[in-house]
């Protein structure tokens, strides 16, 4: 069987044998591109909000064998799906992965500890959380729209840190194979915005490394962040910084756009930022295709002008392949 050929009846009957509870939770040309933090886009095939890691496997072998392409969404940032919308299975991780644990005991300032997290724990709550309890490390988390297991699957970061210079492993649950396992970094594979996790892959848990210090000194360092992040980046509808920094350090994505004269540019219902040129903004009620659009022509005038051809970190589903070949993150 294809993936063209599989059916949303294929995909319940299959996994109806494993779990009643779970087939009869599975919805049918479900809201995808609205979840996401573009908030345009079509819909998926079909959906299922899994509430346990046997849940994740037993769906995972499912649509392997039927061949239906599987996409987990955390909290909908990095994501952009085609007006038309996307034939696959979209997955999202119940409250058995959405939890913080950090052991109850009395440390000092600058003492080390060990931070448990669920992979849908959403980033910017797990920051303000840990600042609370005076645990440092965390900083940055607060202005990334994503969740912990999205972190992992791109090293995301910002102000100076990335999640790899904390994490100590993670849970991973591979549905292509059916297997729970746990990955140390050098499995994981972390580089500037990219990891060895595919697809098929889903972070269910991590562990990271964390500081103690006091609490109005992480605050405080929060709230500057916060500060920064309104001043110099844009609100509405967008994904966060759209092309991976050709020479992180040195040579960044917004600077290579911003001297072209590109911000402002636009097409249809999308353009690039104003405010910060690897930005692309879309408007209400816009149009995905007019996203992949700006992206396409910023990354095909950057290559023209300066030689850095662009990576996208936008993860890009439901479109073309001769459209976004080249654009997928």
């Amino acid at each position: 069987m294809t993936q063209s050929e599989w059916t949303v009846d294929d995909i319940i009957s299959g996994v109806y044998e494993f779990s009643a509870d779970l087939a009869r939770r599975i919805q049918r040309d479900a809201p995808f591109g609205r979840l996401t933090t573009y908030r345009v886009g079509g819909s998926a095939t079909c959906a299922v909000e899994v509430q346990s890691v046997e849940d994740l496997i037993h769906l995972g072998r499912v649509a392997n064998t039927c061949g239906a392409p599987v996409c987990v969404l955390g909290r909908g940032s990095n994501t952009l799906v085609a007006d038309a919308g996307w034939n696959g299975v979209v997955v999202s991780l119940g409250e058995f992965a959405d939890w913080v644990h950090i052991e109850e005991v009395e440390l000092s300032p600058g003492e080390g500890a060990v931070v448990e997290v669920g992979g849908a724990v959403a980033l910017p709550v797990l920051a303000r959380r840990m600042a609370a309890l005076g645990v440092a490390g965390l900083e940055w988390m607060v202005g990334v729209p994503g969740s912990v297991g999205g972190a992992v699957r791109m090293n995301a970061g910002g102000h100076g840190a990335d999640i790899s210079d904390s994490l100590i492993d993670v849970e991973v649950v591979d549905m292509r194979w059916g297997r729970s396992e746990r990955w140390g970094p050098e499995k994981l594979q972390l580089n500037f915005r990219s990891s060895a996790l595919e697809n098929h892959h889903v972070v269910v848990s991590a562990r990271l490394q964390v500081s103690v210090s006091e609490p109005h000194k992480v605050l405080q360092r929060v709230d500057e962040i916060v500060r920064w992040r309104r001043q110099h980046q844009p609100g509405g509808q967008n994904c966060g910084s759209v092309f991976v920094n050709p020479v992180p350090g040195e040579v960044s994505a917004g600077e290579l756009i911003d001297n072209l004269g590109l911000r402002g540019f636009r097409i249809g219902s999308a353009e690039v930022s104003q405010k910060h040129a690897n930005f692309i903004q879309a408007d209400s009620d816009g149009s995905a295709d007019d996203v992949l659009g700006v992206m396409g022509v910023v990354r095909e005038r950057v290559r023209e002008a300066t030689g850095f051809d662009l990576r996208s970190e936008v993860r890009l589903l439901g479109f073309d392949e001769p459209v976004s070949e080249g654009l997928q993150g």
